[in-house]
């Protein structure tokens, strides 16, 4: 990236190319392009809870064992749980996302933290914004969650803690959190440490994104502090670098989308209006 503010969330909802047709919400890729993943159905793994010394935010490790759900066995619990229709400009989405972030959750190497939650909760806030009732996109959220056995309040807590963490920092402070006992330096120096031994960290685009996000909170524009807190947590820069641009087209597609439906909604209202115009008319010549 040229320079980190290039990425910025608010420019990313400025979009002048007006080409993009309704079908460009199937923008989320496959899970080998998009995000990278291996779908190897040799994984068996649940989610087992352990403490954290420096931290009272969830860690989820994931251990080898059985009873692995299949893909459509998670979609079809999301569709369980939320049964009222979604608009396609935001069911396509959701659909296609539920499967890259099944495969993610059912890695081997797979273990929550609460970057990675803030990643996710960025993206799906953004995905859903302008959705028509604020309260079913919360419904939404826990159902998606819940569909990949985690806790959607956990998902929100520990998300919110590091955007209130990050707002306090600067350019400085962020990068250098290892150097502080508090709860969550803990937990990024437990990225740090997971990102620097072979195999025991699974990156991930969603992760790409929470670190983004803690340097948007933090105003740290400096081109330089990325590379630098890519440095403390281990975390290979042109990955992040890659995923971010990604993620930046995802969005403008998405504004794209949304776009060319507001414009088809209005003229089919137009429309509408036209055709009952005549029809008033005529009943007032009548009467």
């Amino acid at each position: 990236m040229a320079a980190l503010t290039s990425l910025s969330f608010s420019a990313t909802s400025q979009c002048s190319q007006r080409k993009s047709t309704l079908s460009s919400t199937r923008f989320l890729a496959s899970s080998s392009d998009m995000f990278g993943i291996r779908t190897d159905s040799s994984y068996h793994c649940v989610g087992v809870r352990v403490g954290n010394s420096a931290s009272k935010m969830v860690i989820q490790c994931m251990s080898s064992v059985t009873d692995v759900p299949s893909v459509s066995e998670t979609k079809l619990n999301f569709l369980k749980a939320y049964k009222r229709p979604i608009p396609s400009i935001y069911n396509n989405v959701l659909q296609e996302l539920i499967v890259q972030h099944h495969l993610m959750r059912y890695k081997t190497s797979y273990q929550y933290d609460s970057v990675f939650a803030l990643g996710f909760v960025t993206v799906y806030d953004k995905l859903m914004e302008g959705y028509s009732s604020e309260e079913e996109r919360d419904t939404i959220f826990k159902a998606y969650i819940n569909a990949l056995k985690e806790d959607p309040e956990q998902y929100r807590i520990d998300a919110k803690k590091l955007e209130d963490w990050a707002k306090a920092q600067n350019s400085i402070s962020l990068v250098e959190f290892s150097s502080r006992e508090r709860e969550v330096e803990g937990v990024l120096k437990d990225i740090a440490k997971r990102a620097g031994e072979k195999g025991e960290f699974s990156y991930s685009r969603f992760f790409a994104v929470g670190l983004f996000r803690l340097l948007e909170l933090a105003n740290a524009t400096e081109p330089t502090i990325l590379d630098k807190l890519c440095a403390a947590l281990n975390i290979d820069k042109r990955s992040v670098d890659r995923d971010l641009d990604v993620y930046r087209m995802l969005l403008s597609k998405l504004v794209q989308a949304k776009e060319l439906q507001r414009e088809f909604i209005d003229r089919e209202k137009k429309k509408r209006e036209e055709r009952v115009e005549p029809q008033k008319a005529n009943g007032a010549i009548t009467n």
